[in-house]
Parts: C-alpha cells; structure tokens; sequence
C-alpha cells in the first residue's frame, strides 16, 4: 500500500506533509518523498527507506518554505525500492512533479509511446508516465493538461500534481478506489 498528502495554504507545506506521511507509517513503505516550490522551481526530495530517512535529509523540512507541496510513502508495484523509484516523480523537464496511489493498467503502452516521443524514463513505475503525459498534453493550461491525461490514463488512482507555472496550486485527483 501506499499513501499519498498534499498541502495548501498559509504555513510552510513540508512540515505537515511529513507530519501526514508519518500517520501513514502504520500502511508499510519501502520509500518516502516530498516535492514543494524552493526558488519558483518544484523541488523533490526523496529517500529509499524509513520517513525518517527523509526528515533527516531535509532536515525536518525547516528550510523548506513553501506553503504548497505533495508527499507520498510507497509500497513497491511497479520497480524494486529504490531512490529512483521512489515518489514524487518528475516529467522530463521537471514542469511537473506528481504522487500517486493505484495503479496505471495502460502504462506499458503509454511508456512506449512517449519514448518513441522522445522521452527518457529513470524510473520503472507506472507513475511517470503520468509525469511525462502531463508534460506532453501541456500548453499552459494547467487544468487543461490535467484533464487531457486523466482521459488517457486507465485504472484505479488517486494523483497529487504540482506545476512550476502554476506555484500556488495543486491538483488532486481520483479515480474509483485505488
């Protein structure tokens, strides 16, 4: 299993997004990650292992003062555990950052056409291929984007997305119980 957090509003996001992930320490992970806005560009970080890991590699998210952000804790699907592996996911350019809980039952042919696109994967999780779809259907429209790859993705999933254009907002979304 896995959990996913998202935050907005008036207080720095990574404190509270930690404080959620650690509530869903009871489901079992193999990594946690958080991605907040640091200098107008969305930063990830993330970490193979216990959340602790995580608190101790951003120090506790003090440093971090963005009042938007998502967090995640994964249990692995699709990928062995890993930093690589480990959400949130980045599409190519870094435009979005995305969490995600279900999983993509597409994903294999989604992967290969993307690639044939051009697009590199670092992953092996049906995750980034969101990511990338994201990216591909985006043209400044964040919602606009956002609606197009949910269209094309088939499964049960629930996705937190964050969008460097877009520093103030996040977009949650869901599809039957993942």
């Amino acid at each position: 299993m896995c959990g996913i957090v998202g935050f907005t509003g008036n207080t720095p996001a990574a404190p509270i997004l930690l404080q959620g992930l650690a509530r869903l320490e009871y489901r079992g992970y193999d990594s946690a990650g958080i991605a907040v806005f640091k200098n107008d560009k969305i930063k990830i970080n993330q970490a193979c292992g216990r959340l602790q890991t995580l608190r101790d590699l951003i120090n506790d998210g003090k440093d971090l003062t963005s009042t938007v952000g998502i967090g995640h804790t994964r249990w692995a699907t699709h990928g062995k555990p890993s930093d690589e592996n480990a959400h949130p996911h980045r599409s190519q350019s870094g435009l979005f950052a995305i969490v995600h809980n279900g999983i993509i039952e597409n994903y294999a042919s989604l992967r290969k056409s993307l690639i044939k696109k051009g697009y590199n994967f670092v992953s092996e999780t049906d995750t980034e291929v969101v990511a990338h779809l994201l990216e591909e259907n985006y043209n400044g429209d964040f919602f606009g984007a956002v609606s197009k790859t949910i269209k094309m993705i088939e499964g049960s999933y629930a996705l937190g997305i964050l969008c460097n254009d877009f520093p103030n907002e996040m977009y949650a979304v869901k599809k039957a119980s993942p």
